[in-house]
């Protein structure tokens, strides 16, 4: 069972390394919202709620810690869609959508390291 939950952490890593290394890239680039962010939220997503179940565990869950996180993963895919809308409509995202996106993931990924 630990090998399994060890596997689900690497494809949360990957979706994180994925929304992540796609805004930097952007960060460089043109400031844009694109499909890779989605599927690194996504990929997240699921892989996350996958390990907020509590499966062979010796120790309890830090659910504020998980309730926490959610509230971030789902700021992000609001600004997300906020992104692609306003990217869709006149071409550009604006700086007050696309900073927030690239901190509150690396916000996210500090509350799993230094919460414990």
């Amino acid at each position: 069972m630990e090998i399994l939950r060890s596997i689900v952490v690497l494809v949360h890593l990957v979706g994180f390394a994925t929304l992540f290394g796609a805004w930097v890239v952007e960060l460089v680039g043109q400031r844009r919202v694109t499909r890779i962010m989605h599927w690194g939220l996504g990929i997240a997503l699921v892989a996350g709620l996958a390990l907020s179940a509590p499966w062979g565990l010796d120790h309890d869950l830090n659910y504020a810690k998980i309730g926490i996180k959610l509230v971030v993963l789902v700021l992000i895919g609001g600004l997300l869609g906020a992104g692609a809308g306003r990217l869709r409509k006149s071409g550009s995202v604006p700086a007050g959508i696309f900073w927030p996106i690239g901190i509150l993931t690396l916000l996210n990924a500090g509350l799993a390291v230094i919460w414990r």
